[in-house]
């Protein structure tokens, strides 16, 4: 039988992984923004961030909401990926749902200075009470347009003669 030759430490041990050009993120209390490609129009901007985290002030425990954050934006955007990295920067934070929620849109408006922004903050149960924060602001002098009612359509076809 054969002798199998024994491999060297170092032929055996894990390559190290060389560093990325552009790292891993993390979170930062950053926001950044882009100019809105739509300002004539009043237009709704959606955020919706299902895995939310932060830390009870008086346990430590974690505390997880499911966040939607609408927003009609005036001269600027907020960019995604600074907004996930500012949501993940809460992660390690104590603070009670008012204080988090309020604090997120003051960032917002104060970054984008939106016409609009209203932020939805539904808290997973605690306690066997589950707690929604609503806070919104509006700037000053904006009204929203009118709603448009549409007519009804049928599945079945298109309105018209006949129909």
């Amino acid at each position: 039988m054969a002798k199998i030759p024994k491999k060297s430490p170092r032929a055996t041990a894990p390559r190290e992984r060389p560093v990325p050009v552009n790292p891993p993120t993390a979170p930062s209390k950053e926001l950044h923004v882009f100019p809105n490609p739509a300002t004539g129009r009043d237009y709704l901007i959606q955020f919706r961030i299902p895995e939310f985290t932060c830390l009870c002030p008086l346990t430590g425990q974690p505390d997880f909401a499911h966040f939607s954050i609408d927003m009609v934006a005036d001269e600027l955007c907020v960019e995604l990926k600074s907004l996930k990295m500012f949501m993940w920067s809460f992660r390690d934070e104590g603070a009670f749902h008012e204080k988090v929620t309020n604090d997120i849109l003051t960032k917002i408006v104060e970054t984008a200075a939106p016409r609009f922004a209203r932020i939805t903050a539904a808290w997973y149960v605690r306690g066997g009470i589950y707690t929604t924060v609503v806070a919104d602001h509006r700037k000053k002098g904006w009204k929203p347009a009118t709603p448009i009612e549409l007519p009804a359509t049928s599945a079945q076809g298109s309105p018209g003669p006949g129909n």
